[in-house]
C-alpha cells in the first residue's frame, strides 16, 4: 500500500469515529516527531503494538480485502501470570465490498460486535484436523444465544449486536450490500497478530508500505522502522 493511501484512510476514519462518536486515546494522534520523543513510558504501546493498523493482507488491493483497526488495549502472553492485561479491544472500520481473508486465531476467542451502522455477515467453519474447512454445521453464540448454521453459514449483526468466535473456529466477515461503512468492535483475549492467526493461503498479515509522503499517524507495524526500540 502507498502512504498516501493509508494516509487517506487514516484521515477518513477519524471522520467516521467521530461521526459514531467514539474517541481514540491521545497517542492515536501523534505525530512522526512525538513518537521519537517518547522514550520507555511508551513500552507498553510498542510491546502489544496498540494504534493503528490498516492492512490490505499483503494482497494489493484495499478495497476488496483490507480492514482498518484501531487497537486500544491490549496485554501480552507472556505477561498474564504476572498480572497483566489478559484482554485485548479494538475498533475497526469495513468498507462494502471489502472481505477478510478466511482464518482463526489458534488461542484467541473474541467478541465481534457491530458498533454502529451497516448489517455485518460473519461466515463461519469449523475446523478439520488438518485445518482445512469442515462440512459439519457450526453452533455458534450471538448476544448469548447459542445459534447453528450449516458449514460456511452466515449470521447477520445488526448494531449492538455481537457473536463470540472461539479459537479455532475458521471466519471472516463483510458488509451487506447497500448498507454502507461499519463500525465494528472486538472485545477478546490477549491479541498476538505475529504467532496467533492461521490464514487459508498466502497472506501477509501487514502491509508493504511505499513511502511515497510523510506518515500522518504511524501504523503498529511501523513502530521498528521509524523508531529506536
Amino acid at each position: 500500500m502507498k502512504r498516501s493511501e493509508i494516509n487517506y484512510y487514516m484521515r477518513e476514519s477519524i471522520k467516521f469515529l467521530d461521526e459514531c462518536k467514539f474517541y481514540l486515546p491521545k497517542f492515536a494522534f501523534w505525530s512522526l516527531d512525538e513518537w521519537k520523543s517518547k522514550g520507555e513510558e511508551v513500552q507498553e504501546i510498542i510491546k502489544n503494538q496498540l494504534g493503528w493498523d490498516i492492512t490490505d493482507y499483503g494482497q494489493g488491493d484495499f478495497s476488496k480485502i483490507g480492514l482498518i483497526h484501531f487497537t486500544i488495549r491490549n496485554g501480552s502472553l507472556e505477561e498474564i501470570e504476572k498480572g497483566g492485561k489478559g484482554y485485548c479491544e479494538k475498533v475497526m472500520i469495513l468498507e462494502e465490498g471489502q472481505k477478510l481473508p478466511m482464518h482463526f486465531h489458534f488461542k484467541k476467542g473474541e467478541d465481534i460486535i457491530n458498533r454502529a451502522a451497516g448489517i455485518l455477515l460473519v461466515q463461519v467453519y469449523n475446523p478439520t484436523e488438518d485445518n482445512n474447512l469442515a462440512d459439519t454445521p457450526v453452533t455458534v453464540s450471538v448476544d448469548g444465544v447459542k445459534v447453528t448454521v450449516e458449514a460456511g453459514g452466515t449470521i447477520a449483526l445488526a448494531p449492538g449486536e455481537s457473536i463470540y468466535l472461539p479459537p479455532h473456529l475458521f471466519h471472516r466477515f463483510w458488509i451487506r450490500e447497500g448498507t454502507g461503512r461499519t463500525l465494528i468492535g472486538e472485545v477478546s483475549s490477549v491479541n498476538d497478530d505475529k504467532r496467533d492467526n492461521f490464514y487459508l493461503g498466502e497472506v501477509g498479515r501487514f502491509p508493504e508500505v511505499d513511502e511515497d509522503e510523510e506518515p500522518l499517524h504511524i501504523l503498529c507495524s511501523d513502530y521498528e522502522k521509524f523508531l529506536e526500540l
